[in-house]
């Protein structure tokens, strides 16, 4: 894939297929759980900030790789 090609590919809006919306939730779901447990288990701190921003990347990359699969 050329460059301008992977460029295109990353800025291409998809639209949800079939299933995908469960997919999304369950992972959204998961996170925020994980999330939770992490701010009761940690102090407020940078380090927890940033476990959660972590957290919520991964929510972005997982639903980026289904819409892009």
């Amino acid at each position: 894939m050329s460059f301008q090609e992977d460029i295109d590919d990353r800025f291409t809006y998809r639209a949800p297929r079939p299933g995908d919306s469960e997919k999304y939730i369950q992972i959204r779901g998961l996170a925020k759980s994980l999330a939770y447990l992490v701010a009761s288990l940690t102090p407020e701190s940078r380090e927890q900030s940033l476990a959660i921003t972590h957290i919520e990347e991964s929510v972005f990359w997982a639903n980026a790789a289904i819409a892009r699969s």
